[in-house]
């Protein structure tokens, strides 16, 4: 048997902990989910960063930027691994991910001090609907605490953006990192400049197209998708201003070649739009076409990182 409790009762039961954001991003096509946890402080997130890492289970990749762990996981169930503090299980780890319908359930395990993170600090997270605890659920000391947290299914959306400016007037990057901002449509997530090939004839200063990433629940993206354009296109100095739109965690690797060969190759329209519908990028000619090669490589740099932001030469 098993009982559920709300984020406002576990706050209730256990007082204010130090989880401050708590989100999980599926991409159903490609078996695979994020988990994006935001902690008060550096330390406890560098502990839970190892003991998951040590641990295994549907954790495939794990990172911290700042106090936030990012956990790129299996969609369904793995066994944890053992580790210096259980000697079957280890100190904390997820045993299982599963979509059901519009949410996402997720099988924490943590013993001693680890389960008092599973049991009361997550629970708390702003997009958990509730916790499931067994009828016998225990935490702290030597206890080992299995929950399963239950929140909210959303997705990553990524909107890619080029040829917004003129010689004279804007900056492509400016305009869709203030949309992002003003976006009341699900939560922003990231933004990226992205350096494209210099020798452009049409470029206008930098040849640099942008994209920002969203994480939004499935029946949202419409609106979304809406308020994007209806903002390049009010905020567009340029008659060449392309969207792009492209949803899911795995960028297929055609479309990341794509996008980071554009750097030193000048290629045609017509290869970038066979490149989009090959890999599920929506194209949207917002005041023209000029920047369609610039948007659709834009999606494809966008899991880059610094490499985004540079020309092949810079890391050679």
């Amino acid at each position: 048997m098993s009982y559920r409790l709300t984020p406002d009762e576990v706050r209730e039961r256990y007082g204010r902990m130090f989880n401050r954001g708590y989100m999980t991003l599926v991409d159903e096509e490609s078996g695979v989910a994020r988990i994006v946890e935001t902690c008060t402080a550096k330390g406890p997130a560098e502990w839970d960063l190892v003991n998951r890492r040590r641990t295994g289970g549907v954790i495939n990749v794990i990172d911290l930027v700042g106090h936030t762990l990012v956990m790129d996981c299996l969609i369904g169930d793995r066994p944890l691994k053992a580790g210096p503090a259980s000697k079957d299980l280890g100190g904390q780890g997820i045993s299982a991910l599963h979509v059901v319908g519009d949410e996402v359930r997720v099988d924490w395990y943590g013993i001693a001090g680890a389960g008092v993170g599973v049991g009361a600090c997550l629970p708390q997270g702003d997009t958990v609907l509730y916790t499931e605890y067994p009828d016998d659920f225990k935490m702290g000391g030597g206890y080992e605490s299995r929950v399963t947290i239950v929140s909210r299914k959303m997705v990553r959306v990524i909107i890619g953006v080029d040829d917004t400016d003129t010689k004279e007037k804007g900056a492509t990057w400016a305009t869709a990192l203030a949309m992002a901002t003003q976006c009341p449509i699900g939560r922003f997530m990231e933004h990226r400049i992205i350096q494209l090939n210099p020798k452009s004839p049409t470029k206008t200063t930098n040849c640099c197209a942008t994209a920002v990433s969203f994480a939004v629940e499935e029946k949202d993206i419409p609106a979304l998708v809406e308020y994007c354009y209806d903002f390049i296109k009010k905020g567009s100095y340029s008659d060449a201003a392309v969207m792009t739109v492209f949803k899911g965690l795995s960028i297929p690797k055609e479309l990341s070649d794509f996008g980071y060969s554009a750097k030193s190759i000048m290629y045609e329209k017509s290869k970038a739009i066979e490149i989009a519908e090959a890999n599920r990028v929506q194209i949207m000619k917002v005041t023209g076409d000029g920047g369609l090669v610039g948007a659709v490589a834009a999606i494809g740099c966008f899991d880059l990182g610094t490499e985004a932001a540079g020309v092949p030469e810079d890391f050679e």
